[in-house]
């Protein structure tokens, strides 16, 4: 088993939650679909982009997640927002960087169940994965 700092959400987020994220908050909430480390099966998670600078950002804010271990296994997803799925790559972003992620990621999403509690009780960048994602060619 890894030894990972992860803040698991509570049943109804997982359960209900998720499910209904994207019904509810398409001008923020966009479907992440990545596939499995260990089965190379598509799973799917509602996310949040982060667009900062110019670029985009997948914020893992609970921690090490397990879509961000399967990122790090196979950087090659989809994204869905609004209808439109595009394929994307992601590139973890070195934890030197992160910091300035975080703060812009808490006040652009802070005010989103969960998301400003979580953020101050794993308060180590080391402990959120942070991915730039660019579209495939």
């Amino acid at each position: 088993m890894e030894n990972r700092t992860y803040l698991r959400p509570p049943w109804m987020q997982r359960h209900v939650g998720n499910r209904l994220a994207p019904l509810f908050g398409r001008s923020v909430v966009s479907q992440l679909s990545v596939r499995g480390r260990r089965t190379g099966h598509w799973r799917k998670v509602p996310v949040a982009v982060l667009e900062h600078e110019g670029e985009r950002y997948l914020v893992s804010y609970r921690g090490l997640s397990d879509w961000a271990l399967n990122l790090r296994a196979s950087p090659d997803c989809r994204l869905t927002s609004r209808g439109h799925t595009e394929g994307v790559t992601a590139e973890e972003v070195p934890e030197a960087e992160r910091p300035a992620l975080l703060t812009a990621y808490r006040e652009r999403y802070g005010k989103m169940p969960t998301v400003s509690t979580v953020l101050t009780a794993l308060p180590d960048p080391a402990d959120h994965p942070v991915f730039l994602i660019r579209k495939q060619p």
